[in-house]
């Protein structure tokens, strides 16, 4: 027997729930232990202001164009398919997968250039792939030599060749607050894949209780890395840490089809890790994905918006893309969709972090900057609906989203249609909160006066010829 969290059941929205992603679904549980560190307290609520982040997936995979590690792992699901022209056997397919270090050169590699896309959007955090599951570090770690900073990576000689450096660096000069993923099991090392036994799927391939060393070896390893990214990375205000199958056995949750995977122990010792990076960077905030317990400081639905709001501080990492590594010709959402998954997001206190792929080029595809100029557009007229505000009820009602300002004195009415390209109509009729006496209304991005009418607990409004003008949404800001 062992004790296993109570888990709350998300509904979540259909969309972009293919099953490619099924290799990431994530359980909500129901531990959630709000923080008592007051600058922790404080960074989770300058965090929910934010509202909009940058994902990005980057690594050696990017020049096969596949899925982010998964091809490494050896479960037959649709998601870890591996193409036959990189290797005929798995042992093969492994070899040539690693040796994409030495292939690796991405010269166009600019943070600038997406800094200053991804600020034009509206986005205020970057949370960037230091180390995916298969190892590859993106950072200079003295911990491996299976890094992008290797002397048998050809980018190794460009003086960006730190890329996590370069990247944190140059967003935080921009105003953006600073995250960074790291996976908690990693496929390369020797100590979490012992090569003495072939890997069965993406767990530990041995017992971590029967050769206690080589498991302490790898709590090392890992305790060492996050320290490296903790110490040497200047100012990080998120460790999101993925992975969630290396866990204290007590934390598993049977109802969850792969926790139900894991049989052995694999605690990583999240109290040592948590407290040497709070050391390090006072008032972190920490995600141990899917691990109930003081170290999940906020919770990550992954592809997909819960269609309620939460009682806990939460996340979606959804991809502007089909996947979230890079993929050439990648079917990109429309700045339309986009802004109606935002929207959909802090209607109900939630911040969407928008996954965006770079190349094996070091950019990104040219149709991301189209889409971050036209949400730009957007934001450039919306940003006080969206930006430091939080959920009010009645949340959704139809085809009306609302958020609220925290002195709890303005309402924001979304108006969309998911239906088509978005018209404003004539006349709109909504409801409005619960004993909120509203004395002035406007339209943002339309300067003229408008006419309204309040009865009883609807208001009716009029929109000018200017309407035209609206792209995407018509929002509605009242104030009392």
């Amino acid at each position: 027997m062992f004790n296993k969290p109570k888990t709350k059941t998300l509904f979540l929205s259909s969309f972009l729930l293919s099953t490619v992603f099924f290799s990431q679904a994530h359980n909500v549980s129901e531990g959630y232990q709000k923080p008592t560190d007051s600058l922790v307290v404080e960074n989770l609520e300058n965090w929910q202001d934010l509202k909009f982040g940058l994902f990005m997936h980057w690594g050696t995979y990017s020049q096969w164009g596949i899925v982010e590690s998964w091809s490494l792992c050896p479960e037959d699901e649709s998601w870890t398919q591996r193409k036959p022209e990189h290797g005929k056997s798995y042992t093969e397919y492994v070899e040539n997968y690693e040796n994409l270090q030495t292939t690796f050169n991405p010269t166009l590699f600019n943070p600038q250039k997406w800094a200053d896309a991804a600020k034009k959007a509206g986005m205020k955090y970057v949370v960037f792939t230091t180390k995916h599951h298969d190892g590859f570090a993106m950072f200079d770690t003295q911990e491996s030599d299976y890094k992008i900073t290797s002397s048998k990576t050809p980018f190794y000689k460009n003086p960006k060749a730190d890329v996590t450096k370069e990247i944190f660096n140059t967003f935080r000069k921009e105003g953006f607050k600073i995250g960074a993923y790291f996976s908690k099991p990693d496929w390369h090392s020797d100590d979490y894949w012992w090569p003495y036994f072939p890997p069965k799927d993406r767990n530990v391939n041995y017992d971590p209780k029967k050769y206690p060393q080589r498991w302490a070896n790898f709590k090392n390893f890992t305790f060492n890395q996050l320290n490296e990214i903790t110490s040497n990375y200047g100012k990080i205000d998120i460790l999101w840490l993925d992975g969630g199958w290396v866990r204290p056995f007590n934390t598993i949750d049977p109802k969850v089809e792969w926790q139900r995977t894991i049989k052995v122990e694999q605690d990583i010792d999240m109290d040592k890790i948590g407290t040497m990076a709070r050391k390090n960077q006072p008032g972190i905030i920490i995600v141990d994905r899917t691990v109930p317990g003081k170290w999940e400081n906020y919770v990550t639905p992954e592809q997909a918006v819960p269609d309620h709001v939460l009682s806990t501080p939460w996340e979606s990492c959804m991809t502007m893309g089909d996947s979230f590594s890079y993929v050439p010709n990648d079917n990109y959402k429309s700045s339309q969709k986009i802004i109606e998954t935002l929207v959909k997001i802090i209607s109900r206190g939630g911040n969407y972090l928008m996954n965006i792929a770079p190349g094996p080029n070091g950019d990104y595809d040219a149709v991301v900057y189209e889409r971050l100029k036209e949400i730009s557009g957007w934001m450039n007229k919306n940003q006080s609906a969206v930006f430091a505000t939080r959920a009010v009820s009645p949340y959704h009602d139809g085809n009306f989203y609302y958020t609220q300002s925290k002195d709890r004195k303005t309402v924001n009415i979304f108006h969309l249609d998911e239906k088509t390209d978005y018209h404003s109509p004539s006349t709109l009729n909504f409801t409005i909160p619960e004993n909120f006496k509203p004395k002035s209304l406007k339209i943002l991005g339309i300067s003229g006066k408008i006419q309204w009418k309040k009865t009883g607990n609807s208001i009716e409004i009029n929109l000018p010829k200017e309407k035209n003008q609206l792209k995407y949404s018509t929002v509605i800001q009242i104030t009392e």
